[in-house]
């Protein structure tokens, strides 16, 4: 699956735009890493452990966009964008959304 955050892809024609697609994921902070972070803010520093849920997240997002492109019988995603917004105190949600296309060699 290819994934571009452009509206073409070089080398490529869009055969077919199948729609919109996307991924999410609501990831929510531990006591471990928001006590970490409460002294981090004290201190100053990296929030490793935050670093990793959101890479993680971001991860997971793209994975289920690639499955619903997958679905739609994709072979890209173009247009590709991510989003972040808190949902309650304490959860993040991450998405990943863009065009589901077929694309071919030129």
């Amino acid at each position: 699956m290819m994934i571009v955050t452009t509206e073409q892809v070089a080398g490529y024609d869009i055969k077919e735009v199948l729609g919109y697609v996307k991924g999410s994921t609501i990831q929510t902070k531990h006591i471990g890493r928001d006590i970490t972070a409460g002294l981090k803010g004290i201190v100053g520093g990296e929030i490793k452990g935050y670093n990793e849920m959101m890479t993680e997240a971001r991860k997971l997002a793209v994975h289920r966009m690639v499955k619903e492109a997958e679905e739609k019988g994709a072979n890209a995603v173009i247009g590709m964008r991510m989003q972040t917004s808190t949902v309650m105190a304490n959860a993040a949600e991450i998405i990943a959304y863009g065009t589901a296309v077929v694309i071919e060699k030129k």
